[in-house]
């Protein structure tokens, strides 16, 4: 290691000016020229043109979207000493991206990537041994699950996830915090969201890692539903006087309706924040770690006005939450919030 130590330093300055070069490219409107740098880099066994050439076919922004090959880009790259690329690839093993999903493999993946003394692998792979799951990444063991409601349309898992399984899914959101936005119909810009004013972050799948693969994989078990099912996992942040106006989960016009919603609470030390229902008559007072699970339609599929929920502002301090909406049917995730 200390002899080549040298050569790798060279290859890497070589390789971040070939990657500076190919944006110098694009940014004057040479596309096929800064491709064709990236692509004879990579056919060198560049692990920084390896892993642009993965995040351009995840991406599909400058070539066309084709998930396994950036998965195979990734693995390269990963195993040519880039770090990114190989926390990137271990994520997209675990939850499926291109591929079917692969625990194994994917725990395999992690272990090499400890061995190299990776400190964010090394946090996972803590985070992981603290979990109780089985070989394909299960739970052993789900929390008691109580009902709120007489019909059982809103229902309550205390201690869901763990002090430190919260801290990691806001770690992992924190950096894509921004207002919440829709679009507008008639202008298509994006306009504040007219009924929620927190700020929100999606952890879609290249952040999904294996210990926010595992919580998506509980929060399916907890609602009885399949873990492809779910929407991105979503994070929201309210800061006193933000709020979430009443509001219903379900969508107009599609084929595939948000049938469930999970909502973890993912910290303490707030005032207010509550979780309303007003149908119920219910005040849901967030605990840290805890989850709410409520049906969004009833059995034949119709909406339930009764799962009309507001979500309260804080009177002092900041509440953080993590939402899944979760699907009638297999939800794509790269095909965003609005998919049919």
């Amino acid at each position: 290691m200390v002899s080549t130590g040298p050569l790798f330093v060279h290859h890497s300055m070589m390789a971040e000016d070939t990657s500076a070069t190919a944006q110098r490219l694009l940014m004057e409107g040479r596309r096929d020229a800064a491709v064709a740098l990236i692509e004879s880099a990579a056919a060198k066994h560049d692990p920084h043109a390896l892993f642009q050439q993965g995040l351009w076919r995840l991406t599909g922004d400058i070539l066309a979207r084709d998930l396994p090959a950036a998965r195979m880009a990734f693995r390269r790259s990963g195993s040519l000493g880039h770090g990114e690329a190989r926390l990137i690839d271990i994520a997209l093993t675990a939850n499926g991206s291109g591929a079917p999903a692969n625990w194994s493999e994917a725990m395999r993946l992690l272990s090499g990537a400890v061995a190299a003394s990776d400190p964010h692998a090394k946090q996972l792979d803590m985070l992981l041994a603290a979990m109780r799951l089985d070989e394909r990444g299960d739970p052993v063991r789900l929390p008691t699950i109580e009902a709120l409601v007489p019909n059982g349309s809103v229902r309550r898992a205390r201690a869901f996830m763990t002090p430190d399984e919260c801290a990691h899914i806001a770690r992992s959101a924190a950096d894509l915090l921004a207002p919440s936005q829709v679009m507008d119909p008639r202008t298509g810009r994006a306009i504040p969201h007219p009924i929620r004013t927190s700020d929100a972050a999606v952890i879609g799948p290249v952040r999904e890692d294996p210990v926010i693969r595992a919580i998506n994989v509980r929060i399916a078990r907890i609602s009885g539903t399949a873990v492809a099912q779910g929407e991105a996992l979503t994070v929201l942040r309210y800061s006193p006087g933000q709020h979430f106006k009443l509001h219903s989960d379900v969508l107009p016009h599609v084929r595939n309706q948000r049938v469930a919603t999970v909502i973890v609470y993912l910290n303490e030390g707030f005032a207010g924040g509550e979780t309303l229902f007003p149908h119920h008559d219910l005040k849901i007072v967030p605990n840290g770690g805890d989850a709410i699970i409520f049906d969004n339609v009833d059995a034949t599929g119709r909406p339930l006005d009764s799962a009309r929920h507001a979500g309260a502002a804080p009177h002092s301090g900041v509440k953080w939450i993590a939402t899944r909406w979760i699907r009638a049917r297999p939800f794509d995730v790269w095909q965003g919030p609005e998919s049919v």
